[in-house]
């Protein structure tokens, strides 16, 4: 049985980037003080600041909804957990329940937001009339449309942060995928912190830090209740690159640590594209912002033949 290196507990757990054991209260002490230091280093949060946190149910969620929210206990921050029901049966239905739980025992208000109340149909809807027309797969549908009520709703609640629960191998999967496409412009635009032009509420991931699966084994040291399950969607590139990645962190512990340290060095020696290139205005179907006639999510929609307005989320 190995002894914590810190205070000679039984641990729970070997940082090979290290080379030290932690126990159960120094490894979530660890977490918390990563956190913490993420947040400082990057200005992620200010006092009187209202976050609106994306919840999921899942680990890395609750994770950043239980970290805030102990956060605004010391530094006065408002905190609001908000979920985007996409509408996966036998996959969203369960972890709403958690969701729900999980805001109830920490006092927090919780806001869902479903796609069928905004779009008409549901993922799994949406998804079959994609592949009927050759159009994009589920999770870049997904992504866009989550991406874009995210936001939207977040604005209606007047937050000025929201807080997204990436952990270091979402962020370095990014990062890999960018490269592997081309895009620079992405690549950039990979902030700790967003900057959040007219209309786009500034997103903050204050566990990029973290790896995946420790943010599993905090959650599970702190009691939570997570959904565990893969949507049924998934798939792609991104699970290619994920699979490479682990691959090399098995064979080279630091190498997610190595690889956003150089990413976040490189960023900033990317040009800036003009400002003019990046000029928004409102979307003409649902007004939301965008730097074309149409935003994002209402092109995709049109290419889909489903009809959208402009409407409130949030009443």
């Amino acid at each position: 049985m190995e002894e914590c290196s810190f205070c000679g507990r039984r641990a729970v757990y070997f940082e090979e980037r290290s080379g030290v054991h932690r126990c159960d209260r120094c490894f979530i002490e660890n977490v918390e003080k990563r956190f913490r230091e993420t947040v400082k280093k990057w200005d992620m949060l200010e006092p009187d600041d209202k976050v609106a946190v994306g919840v999921s149910g899942g680990t890395d969620s609750l994770s950043t909804l239980r970290l805030l929210h102990d956060y605004s206990k010391y530094k006065d921050i408002d905190i609001v957990s908000l979920t985007i029901d996409e509408g996966i049966e036998g996959y969203r239905d369960e972890s709403l329940k958690t969701v729900e739980n999980h805001a109830k025992d920490l006092g927090v208000r919780q806001v869902t937001i479903r796609f069928e109340d905004v779009f008409g149909r549901s993922l799994d809807e949406l998804s079959e009339i994609s592949e009927e027309k050759n159009g994009p797969d589920p999770c870049t549908l997904c992504g866009i449309l989550r991406r874009e009520l995210l936001n939207q709703a977040s604005r209606e609640l007047n937050a000025d942060k929201l807080a997204i629960g990436h952990n270091l191998d979402d962020v370095v999967q990014t990062i890999m995928l960018n490269y592997v496409r081309g895009d620079l412009n992405r690549l950039k635009r990979l902030e700790p912190k967003t900057e959040g032009k007219k209309g786009f509420v500034p997103r903050i991931k204050p566990l990029r830090r973290i790896k995946e699966k420790e943010i599993g084994i905090y959650a599970m040291l702190e009691g939570f209740e997570p959904h565990i399950d893969d949507c049924p969607h998934v798939g792609g590139m991104r699970s290619e690159v994920r699979e490479f990645v682990n691959m090399m962190e098995s064979n080279h512990p630091t190498t997610k640590h190595k690889i956003l340290r150089m990413n976040d060095k490189l960023r900033n020696q990317l040009p800036e594209k003009p400002e003019s290139d990046f000029e928004l205005q409102k979307c003409k179907i649902c007004g939301e912002p965008t730097s074309e006639d149409l935003c994002r999510s209402c092109e995709l929609l049109q290419q889909l033949g489903i009809e959208r307005k402009e409407q409130t989320l949030i009443s």
